[in-house]
């Protein structure tokens, strides 16, 4: 063994005793609290109920296993594995046993279109692939095709043509894998959500995963008397998207309990609640969040979150009534927040409910503040010649960020990774705003915001309008070209079931409330939005087909 005792600078700690390495996150525990419950999957969520729920001790015997697997067949270091996974024990296990193999985990959202999902896997030259059975007969043919080998089917028959996960571990060894890690090496590639085009390939390190989990690790615990009590619940995806480095690994590193369900359905998430003694929810966005509370209010009695402690939220503002009708079905003192934070950089800011009451109940869901960032994220908000806007109140400019909590570029995509991190900020492409204390306001996306009469608005603020209606259950404001208007304001609703639309009711009531730059022109009735797994619209398909439309009528 060789170690550097003569250098202060460029150092490289990547032994197993010294190194950073989310392969190492539940290995550690299991030296303190090795029988304590890690996982547990909702009965929505279990594919072998034999791996539903698992201790830590467990969780580290199967990683290492798949691990040992994976290099037993000759898979290069670094080789990208690509994975087609829903929530489950085994597919979360399984890409964390990617990285602990020295290899990098490349999890595709399954509701992307599949020439979507293999143009990702094409970009970072996947050759392998995991994935869930069902998932398989919807796309294998596709991606067989594109020159991928399955190599686990989660879910698939024992003895199948290929291995299932239990036919995989089969005879591997548990012991730790013998493989040289390093912090700042890649361990996932994550597709953003697309929500203004094609994905990117976000490349994100170990270091990256592990400050993002310090970050929210004592606001989980609030309310709790030691850390290893939490017992945090998720339904939103943790195996394809950003939130388990937050929702999985924060608690797994206070040697908590993570309970995770299929979805962020009412009913589930109110069983496993009750079921678990859930002491802090991510309730996902305040659609989920109230169709929890309906689940409990429709069925009284059904469930008890008496041992909720704490609850957060991403995305957008509950409605004040929404927080007192959760408040009244937990635990008294609930600690609540909203975060925001994107794939590029999860070291949030945090809005605390509680130390704001006054100034939530009387701002949203209008005003989307956001409150200040975490310790161990530095952000401003810049305007466009890069001055800070903190003493302009107001002003709209874009949020930037620096972090350890930060992604490490697009892969293969220089241009892109240049313009993000250009002056030595990562641009979030998020347009915020300043109140007089300092406290953060999202103002909107920066390309959602609908230039309309030289004006800019923001989409969010007259949404949070339209959702006071009476007859609109949702609703997305985007932009559609005018040439009156440059950008004409048009308000697309999903409407309250059985209610028909008046649109110029419905103009009307939102002119009394909005400026007149900010109403809008026109308000269209649809079915449904097309959206990312965590609910957010995407608003570029929308924009894209209206002025597809408004382009075939003109002519």
């Amino acid at each position: 063994m060789e170690i550097d005792i003569e250098n202060f600078r460029e150092r490289r700690n990547d032994q197993r005793w010294n190194r950073v390495s989310v392969g190492d996150v539940i290995e550690r525990i299991t030296w303190s609290l090795p029988d304590k419950e890690c996982l547990i999957a909702t009965p929505e969520a279990t594919v072998n109920p034999l791996h539903a729920r698992v201790t830590y001790a467990q969780a580290n015997s199967l990683i290492n296993r798949v691990a040992n697997g994976l290099l037993a067949m000759d898979i290069a270091p670094a080789a990208r594995v690509a994975m087609l996974v829903e929530n489950s024990v085994e597919a979360w296990l399984t890409k964390i046993a990617i990285a602990k193999a020295g290899m990098v985990a490349a999890p595709v959202n399954i509701m992307m279109a599949p020439d979507v999902l293999i143009d990702c896997l094409e970009r970072v030259g996947a050759k392998f692939v995991i994935a869930d059975a069902r998932q398989w007969e919807k796309h294998g043919d596709a991606l067989i095709a594109s020159g991928l080998a399955p190599i686990m089917m989660i879910g698939g028959s024992d003895n199948g043509k290929t291995p299932s996960f239990d036919d995989f571990i089969a005879g591997q060894s548990a012991d730790e894998p013998d493989v040289t890690i390093h912090g700042d090496d890649i361990w996932e590639v994550l597709f953003t959500s697309g929500t203004t085009g094609r994905p990117k390939a976000a490349m994100i390190s170990h270091t990256y995963t592990y400050m993002c989990a310090m970050s929210q690790i004592l606001s989980m615990t609030r309310g709790l008397e030691h850390e290893q009590d939490l017992r945090h619940a998720t339904f939103t995806p943790m195996t394809f998207h950003i939130g388990d480095h937050l929702m999985v690994f924060g608690p797994l590193m206070a040697g908590g309990t993570v309970i995770m369900g299929s979805k962020p359905d009412g009913q589930e998430m109110a069983q496993a609640c009750s079921d678990e003694g859930v002491t802090c929810l991510f309730g996902g966005s305040p659609q989920f969040v109230e169709g929890l509370i309906s689940e409990c209010q429709e069925n009284p009695g059904a469930y008890d979150l008496s041992t909720v402690s704490s609850m957060f939220y991403a995305w957008a503002p509950l409605k004040p009534e929404t927080l007192k009708a959760f408040e009244a079905l937990t635990r008294p003192n609930l600690v609540c927040w909203e975060l925001i934070g994107q794939t590029e950089c999860l070291a949030p800011h945090r809005f605390f409910v509680n130390q704001h009451r006054e100034l939530f109940e009387a701002t949203a869901p209008a005003m989307n503040y956001v409150g200040v960032p975490v310790p161990l994220l530095g952000s401003a908000v810049m305007d466009e010649e890069g001055n800070d806007l903190r003493d302009q109140p107001g002003v709209h400019g874009e949020a930037l960020y620096r972090s350890p909590a930060i992604f490490s570029g697009y892969y293969g995509d220089q241009e892109a990774t240049e313009e993000a991190l250009r002056g030595g900020w990562m641009h979030s492409g998020d347009t915020f705003t300043y109140d007089e204390q300092g406290q953060r306001i999202m103002v909107d996306r920066y390309k959602d915001m609908v230039k309309s009469g030289g004006e800019n608005v923001s989409s969010i603020r007259v949404e949070a309008v339209l959702h006071q209606h009476r007859s609109i259950q949702r609703a997305a404001v985007i932009g559609v070209a005018d040439d009156t208007w440059g950008e004409m304001v048009t308000a697309c609703v999903i409407l309250v079931p059985d209610h028909d639309l008046d649109e110029a009711e419905v103009i009307a009531f939102a002119r009394e409330r909005l400026a007149g730059f900010e109403t809008p022109k026109r308000i269209i009735a649809v079915d449904r939005f097309p959206e990312t797994v965590g609910g957010k619209i995407l608003k570029y398909k929308l924009r894209a087909e209206l002025n597809k439309t408004t382009q075939v009528s003109a002519e």
